[in-house]
């Protein structure tokens, strides 16, 4: 008889709890469409998403209180109206919240695709268009609070969201490295690496003539409706280059910096059989070598690079400047120089050219320092002299078009100054002090 009764008992609290539950995700669900739901509503939708987390016992329920528990944050930003301000909604949300609200959605998500019942799967879809934007916004804003860290975490959790999205998924491992979270840069990178993201692309603009500033379409077609329609001019159409080689190059510092140089060489190596024809793995793989003090393997694939891009003036300035850095002075001057004439701004190959050049200078002035008065000491003295001035003489031209691409460069001006002193310069000495004191 206390058996039965026992049974009974059990019964009965599994249907009073069962009822229970329904009432709780009737009450959230209530709560949940309620166009302007309150702050106060907000709290009693929480003692409620709390108390059914507890009682759940079926799948459907518990899902449904993974759910209605994730989603707290957006109801907390929907309780703010329509006017709310991108600082209220900010001040709502944190990094952890962030991601315990993707965290539930997906897991809802996944629960329904297996099962075949799609209770709350259609509303994802339909409000994470709006959620997803308020989440970049949040991480931009947490960007440039300095705060990279966390505005990684959330555009990875963005990311999850929407995986269709991988551009958030590169943006979250270059802030992880500003945050200087190497864990999850390596994390991201590698992810990153797996899907084949590249990043490459077209990005399409036209001049707003209303508001006088371009702005950028999702498309070519868009942008033509606008064109078509006359508030939009001048389209101009900007290619975006690859980012496979920044992405390898990331993973294999992070890799060398762990003291894995093997793994390293392995993941460019890698990177390169699997796009032989992408250039910026080649010069991602010799930056790898400079790194590892390997110049000489460094200078054969950056000429290795050159041959598939013989007008990239960054290419053969780096290998000037290799070259300078391992005493082979005459490739170093030949590399500037070759730089210069591609890129007639290159303002670091006239500074590095010009710096080249006046090391012939320091073992002349050493030697005039030594001299004595003597007939012979002072004949050398003019003869040193003149060399020097012919070094100063060739100079002087490479720090006047460093000072014409960038006419505050400092070192460039003091540097200059001085070689118009020696060479007696004076008018041009007297106009660039002028400039230099304004």
């Amino acid at each position: 008889m206390k058996i039965k009764n026992l049974v009974l008992a059990i019964t009965v609290l599994a249907s009073i709890t069962t009822v229970a539950q329904k009432d709780e995700v009737k009450a959230l669900k209530k709560m949940y469409l309620k166009a302007d739901i309150s702050a106060s509503e907000i709290e009693t939708y929480k003692a409620s998403a709390t108390k059914l987390s507890l009682i759940a016992a079926i799948d459907t329920d518990v899902i449904a209180s993974v759910f209605f528990k994730a989603i707290i944050p957006k109801l907390e930003i929907a309780s703010l109206g329509t006017a709310a301000t991108p600082v209220q909604i900010n001040s709502i949300l944190t990094p952890k919240k962030v991601t315990d609200l993707v965290n539930g959605l997906n897991e809802t998500l996944d629960f329904e695709k297996k099962s075949g019942k799609s209770v709350f799967t259609d509303e994802i879809v339909k409000f994470s268009p709006q959620l997803k934007a308020q989440l970049v916004n949040y991480a931009v804003y947490l960007g440039d609070q300095k705060k990279y860290k966390e505005s990684s975490d959330v555009l990875y959790s963005v990311y999850k969201l929407d995986n269709k999205d991988p551009e958030k998924l590169y943006y979250a491992a270059n802030y992880a490295i500003n945050g200087e979270d190497f864990t999850a840069a390596l994390k991201y990178y590698q992810e990153l690496k797996a899907i084949k993201y590249s990043g490459e692309g077209t990005v399409y603009y036209a001049m707003n003539k209303e508001k006088n500033r371009e702005e950028s379409f999702t498309g070519k077609q868009e942008r033509e409706i606008y064109i078509k329609a006359g508030t939009h001019i001048s389209p101009r159409d900007e290619k975006i280059p690859s980012k496979r080689g920044e992405i390898y190059k990331n993973i294999a510092l992070i890799l060398v910096q762990n003291g894995k140089t093997a793994e390293a060489k392995t993941a460019i190596s890698e990177a390169r059989t699997e796009n032989p024809d992408d250039i910026s793995l080649v010069t991602t793989e010799a930056d790898l070598y400079y790194k590892l003090g390997d110049m000489e393997t460094y200078k054969i694939l950056i000429n290795r690079a050159i041959d598939q891009n013989p007008n990239d003036a960054t290419l053969v300035y780096n290998l000037g400047v290799v070259s300078a850095n391992t005493k082979q002075l005459k490739d170093a001057e030949k590399y500037y120089r070759r730089a210069i004439e591609i890129d007639a701004k290159y303002m670091d190959a006239y500074m590095n050219l010009a710096e080249l050049l006046l090391r012939g200078d320091e073992p002349l002035f050493t030697e005039m320092n030594k001299l004595g008065t003597s007939d012979k000491d002072n004949k050398r003295y003019e003869v040193l002299t003149a060399q020097r001035k012919a070094i100063f003489n060739s100079v002087v031209p490479l720090l006047e078009k460093a000072l014409s691409v960038k006419e505050d460069n400092v070192a460039a001006q003091k540097t200059l100054l001085s070689m118009y002193k020696v060479l007696e310069m004076t008018d041009k000495a007297k106009e660039l002090k002028a400039k230099i004191k304004q």
